[in-house]
């Protein structure tokens, strides 16, 4: 399940890529190269732990190591696929992107919810899973209330 979500989070995101690539293309005056590359790397270095999550649980449910890190990498594989679809068809797919991206970001908290939660609060340590998850939710609240 957690493969399948991370897969279905990341086309969004590769299509959000390639909506800013092609208005870059397109010549908008709003959309600078660097904004564009920032972007991109952005979710891009964001890929290493989604990436991370796919591949820890898959090594310690037995698979070996090779293949979960396939499996790990070919979950973000589809971003520039994606991305790169949507630069040639952006005029079709830019209308569609905010529920594309609402849709991304609800298969995330529906694996959140009903996986990872549980999970973290089980066992001997749980405690300091449930303190990181207060602290991340914190500060990324406070970063959507800073920077809007």
């Amino acid at each position: 399940m957690m493969v399948l979500a991370v897969t279905l989070h990341n086309i969004p995101e590769g299509m959000a890529v390639g909506v800013v690539y092609a208005g870059l293309l397109s010549g908008s005056a709003n959309i600078t190269a660097g904004g564009a590359l920032a972007l991109a790397l952005g979710i891009a270095i964001q890929n290493f732990p989604e990436g991370a999550i796919i591949s820890m649980p898959l090594f310690a449910e037995g698979k070996s190591k090779p293949k979960s890190f396939g499996l790990g990498v070919l979950s973000g594989a589809v971003e520039p696929v994606f991305g790169g679809l949507t630069v040639l068809i952006a005029s079709m797919v830019v209308p569609a992107m905010p529920y594309l991206l609402t849709f991304a970001a609800g298969a995330m908290l529906y694996v959140v919810v009903e996986e990872l939660i549980p999970e973290m609060s089980a066992g001997r340590h749980s405690n300091i899973g449930v303190v990181f998850f207060a602290v991340g939710f914190s500060l990324m609240m406070a970063l959507d209330v800073a920077l809007g």
